[in-house]
């Protein structure tokens, strides 16, 4: 198979993340169902938490059992550094956010009111972690991009064909996971956004099959899926704040369950690929 074709074939798989996005089109959903789609986001975002540092283990975890203790150390401080920015950067970059949010909504002045209200309004909170959302699952596609060039590179065809199948799959779920605290809130998204959300969230898969093909690399990937792991696990943390306030424990413990299976589901073609 040509190159050509195995990044045509990496582009669809990134861009399936589009079959999860209308979600977020919904028009003022009832408590429950907004209850619902945050709890399920919830559950496949869990699943992408441990899939992500399984992978990103797995070599460290080698090393190991082969007392190489130099690629233990390379690989294990990749993923900490990489979990670090991930996590503790995205808390402090949503501090810096709501600061500047309440500085601009304070008046400066006489006339600053008036002013203010002229002003466009800053994205809202459901608006920054759906950001959030696709930026995490973008850093984790551009990692399963990387396995799939590489596979490509190294002349196991029907591997990178059956990863394109099963990051696919996964890619239909994470968009619904994107959107998911806009329908929580009640907040309907244009159409220009969810294409924006989407590029952010599926096109990595496409950058990282291009980069894979030529860049055969353990520690990029490991310092991508740190990233991506660190990224997300902050996203679960304020999901479930969402959910506590919704007071529906019962129907979201059932959906994140919901979300969970759904994750495991569509990893099932990966799994039996061998990745």
């Amino acid at each position: 198979m040509s190159s050509s074709n195995i990044a045509l074939l990496g582009a669809i798989a990134g861009f399936t993340i589009y079959l999860g996005l209308p979600f977020g089109r919904l028009r003022t959903p009832s408590p429950r169902l907004r209850a619902a789609l945050n709890a399920v986001a919830i559950g496949i975002l869990i699943f992408l938490v441990w899939d992500v540092l399984t992978h990103a283990w797995e070599p460290v975890d080698e090393a190991l059992g082969k007392h190489d203790w130099g690629t233990v150390a390379s690989g294990g401080g990749t993923l900490a550094a990489g979990l670090t920015i991930g996590l503790a950067g995205l808390v402090h970059y949503d501090g810096w956010i709501a600061r500047r949010r309440t500085a601009s909504a304070r008046p400066a002045g006489p006339g600053a009111a008036a002013t203010a209200e002229l002003a466009p309004k800053t994205r809202s909170q459901a608006g920054s972690l759906a950001l959030m959302i696709a930026t995490g699952i973008g850093l984790h596609n551009f990692a399963e991009g990387l396995a799939i060039g590489n596979s490509a590179a190294q002349g196991e065809i029907s591997l990178a064909v059956l990863l394109i199948v099963g990051f696919g799959l996964h890619n239909a779920t994470e968009g619904f996971g994107i959107v998911a605290p806009l329908a929580a809130e009640g907040e309907r998204p244009s159409w220009l956004t969810l294409l924006w959300l989407g590029l952010i969230g599926g096109g990595p898969t496409f950058l990282g099959t291009l980069v894979g093909q030529h860049l055969v690399d353990d520690t990029l990937s490991t310092a991508f899926l740190g990233l991506a792991a660190g990224s997300i696990l902050y996203v679960v943390i304020e999901l479930l704040a969402v959910a506590r306030r919704a007071g529906l424990k019962t129907l979201t413990t059932w959906c994140i369950l919901l979300g969970l299976v759904l994750g495991f589901a569509t990893d099932a073609v990966v799994t039996a690929a061998g990745a």
